[in-house]
Order: structure tokens, then sequence, then C-alpha cells
């Protein structure tokens, strides 16, 4: 039996605490509903590359700039699954409901706020950085139709934290596969404009990811007032409370900061391949898109194992929260292998998924064997740092990622690019470089056992 939104505290698996089974149960869901949201990230790209490698580059491009700035709000919304996790495990689930409207509180305004000033301030950003002039009226677009989205989006994020932390990963995946469909329909009409719907291409994807944006979050409410919820887990609506959101802060903030640091490290590495042209950044865009498939579904072993550890810290059965990220770093990394092989195996197959051009599928099946290194090396730290998160040991992880972002995965990326002229690969090793440093550091952080330490 695994814990679920049910499941008494006092209850322990006949299955050692932290063992495969529970993970797995856990984390099934989560993985699924990773898989719909990647596919959600997957038909955009996929869709949108039939109308050139121009318009493919374009949504990538603006997908990671827009993604650097959201990520710092996605990332402190994750601080209210460590907060639910540890009440819920240490007997208090009354306390649940109300860290969910702390967190909504404290994140959602700041996120509409800030997504919303980046998106009438992403044309001033594009003309200083000049990536490919073709792709930035593209990007422009495709950003600003998807920050309309942003309340929708920010809900749902605190919502899923809410239910996860509860244990119940089966909520947030029934939102997500609704949210998902929806979003494949939205698309072809309003890419390709069908049904009587304008035919918006880029800008349109934006739009249809947007709207289903808000389909979960209403979904996500919905379910997070059922009666049943709302009584044991006391989610009626409480007013703000100053002294809460400081204490959600100064746990969730680093995860935000280092989360947004990381995304804008990124950003600019992919600044350094769109200046490389659009056939680059199109192969550097599809690799991402494929990785995505692998390194989400290890995101959703993560988040099972963030739960687990914040339940049993909360409970104070630090031995379970070993196992649970021992476990969870054994079944994510044999997940990422059994990607890599693929990628190895059949790269073109892989490519196609997202485009024909000659140009992008020739850059991009070298691309694909480093692609295949790098998400081995980045699920390590995945998975270590959603253990970390679990156990509300979020600061030093902030530090040790963005020095390292900095210091080691940019040089290394100008370096391997452009001083040694390896161009997109050479780039992309550079990346490899940064996510095993930054994996070794972070699994030997949890070992090290600082994190029994930390109080919340």
């Amino acid at each position: 039996m695994a814990l679920t939104i049910d499941t008494p505290v006092a209850v322990r698996v006949r299955n050692p605490a932290g063992g495969l089974r529970e993970v797995a149960t856990l984390a099934l869901p989560v993985v699924l509903a990773n898989l719909s949201a990647t596919l959600m990230m997957t038909t955009d790209a996929a869709m949108v590359g039939r109308l050139g490698a121009t318009q493919l580059g374009a949504v990538g491009y603006g997908g990671i700039w827009y993604w650097t700035v959201l990520s710092l709000f996605v990332g402190a919304a994750t601080g209210v699954q460590t907060f639910v996790a540890q009440a819920h495990g240490a007997g208090d689930p009354r306390s649940c409901g109300a860290w969910a409207w702390q967190g909504l509180y404290a994140v959602v305004p700041l996120a509409v706020l800030g997504i919303g000033s980046f998106a009438l301030a992403f044309p001033a950003l594009l003309s200083i950085i000049a990536p490919a002039e073709a792709l930035q009226p593209l990007a422009v677009a495709y950003v600003q139709a998807r920050a309309f989205g942003i309340p929708g989006f920010m809900t749902g994020q605190v919502l899923s934290g809410f239910f996860r932390g509860l244990g119940d990963t089966r909520t947030p995946l029934y939102g997500v596969v609704l949210a998902a469909v929806l979003n494949v329909f939205l698309n072809y009409c309003l890419i390709y404009g069908h049904f009587g719907l304008p035919a918006w291409g880029v800008a349109g994807s934006g739009a249809a990811t947007a709207i289903a944006d808000w389909i979960y979050a209403g979904f996500l409410l919905i379910a997070f007032r059922r009666r049943r919820v709302a009584a044991r887990f006391v989610t009626r609506p409480v007013a703000p409370d100053g002294a809460a959101m400081q204490r959600f802060l100064r746990t969730s903030a680093p995860i935000g900061g280092q989360w947004m640091l990381d995304m804008l490290a990124f950003a600019s590495f992919s600044t350094l391949v769109a200046r490389m042209g659009t056939a680059e950044m199109a192969a550097s865009q599809a690799l991402i898109s494929l990785m995505h498939l692998s390194f989400m579904q290890v995101v959703g072993i993560a988040i099972a194992a963030s739960t687990l550890v914040g339940r049993y810290v909360g409970a104070g059965d630090l031995a379970a929260a070993e196992r649970s990220h021992e476990t969870a770093v054994r079944v994510g990394m044999a997940l990422s292998v059994a990607v890599a092989v693929l990628f190895l195996s059949v790269p073109e197959l892989c490519l196609r998924i997202f485009t024909d051009d000659r140009a992008v599928l020739t850059l991009g099946a070298p691309l694909l064997a480093v692609g295949a290194a790098f998400q081995v090396a980045d699920a390590l730290g995945a998975l270590s740092g959603g253990a970390l998160r679990g156990a509300g040991d979020t600061r030093w992880p902030f530090l040790v990622q963005t020095a390292l972002a900095w210091g080691l995965f940019l040089p290394a990326a100008y370096v391997g690019g452009f001083v040694f002229d390896g161009g997109l690969t050479g780039a992309w090793v550079g990346g490899v470089v940064y996510v095993l440093v930054l994996g070794v550091a972070l699994q030997w952080r949890f070992r090290s056992g600082a994190w029994k330490r930390v109080r919340i």
C-alpha cells in the first residue's frame, strides 16, 4: 500500500518505506502527467515545425526566454508541495489547505506582474541580444500570446503542488490529460485556421496553450474545493498571512531563483546557438523537445521523491526518506539510459517528428548523440534536487547551481562551440560537462546528510 491522500500517517507499507513499490505507485501518475504536459509542448513544436524551420526556431527561442522568467515563479510554487508534505507527515492535515492559499497569494500576483512586464519588454530585449532577425517577430508573437494564460498556469502549479504534497498524484494527472487533449485540438484550429477560427500560425500555438492553462486551473480549483478534500484539509479561503507567506518564501524563493538563473544561463546559451543560424536553432529546439520526452518523466519521479522525502521528514523517519531518494535515483537513471539508447539507435527517425528540413536533420543527427549523454547526466541532478527540495534544503543547491551555470556552462559552451570551432555540437558538449558536475554535486549534498538539519 502506498501513501495516498487517505492514508493515515501512522500506517506504513508492508514493503520497506521508500521502496520501489511506494515510489513507483506515487510516481506513475506524475510521470503520466508530465508526459501529457510534455506532449503538449511537443505538439506545439511539431505542428509549428510544419510551417517551416524559422517558425520552429522561433517557438523554441521564444519559449526558452518565456520559461526563463516564468521559472522564478514556478520554482517558488513548488514550495507548496514541501510544506504540505511535511505538515501531512507530521499529522497536521488541517493546515494543508491554508498553505495552498498562502502559496497562491505569494506567487500568482507576482507572476502576473512579472510575466506581463516581460512580454511587453520582449521586443526590446530581442533588439539588444539580436538573434537571427527572421526569428524575432515570430518569437514575440508566441510569447505575448502565451502570456494571457499566466494566471491560470500559476494557479494550476500551486494547486498541483498541494495535491502532490498529499500523495494524490492522480488528480493533477486527470487535469493535465484534459488540458493536453484540448491543446492539440486548439493548436490544430488556431495554427492552421480550421473550424472557422483564424490561422494565427506561431501566435495561435501560444494562444492554444494559454487556453489549456486556464482549463487546467479550473479543473484543479473544482477538485480543491470538493467536499471530502475541504473537510479533511480545510481548503476554504483564508486571509493572507504575512508571517506564513514570509516563512513560505524563505524556503521557496531559493528554488525559484535557482531555476530562473539556470534558465537564464540556458537562454543565453540558446542566444549563442541562434546566432549560428536558423537551422542550428531549429535543430537545437528539436533536441530540447526530444529530451523533454525523457527528462520530464525523470522530473515526475523527482516530484514523487520530493513528496516522500518531505512526508518522512515530517514524520521523523529519516531512514525512509533516504530510501525514497535512493529508489528514485535507480528508477530515474534506468529510464534515462533507455531513452539514450533510443537517441543513439534512430536519431533521424526521432528528428523527423519535428521537421523534414534536410539542413536541420544533418545538424541534428550527431547532436542526438550528445543529447543522449546530456539527459543521462541531467537526470542525476534532477533526482537529487527533488529529494533536497522535499527536505527543505534549498539554499545550498541554489548557490551551487547558479555558480556552475554561469561559471562553467556558458564558458564551456562558448569554448566548445566557437573557440574550438565545434559549432552546435561543440556548444552542447559544454552543456554535458555542466550537468554532469551539477548532478554529482547535488548527489553528494544529499549523501552528506546536511538536509537532516534543515528546518522550514
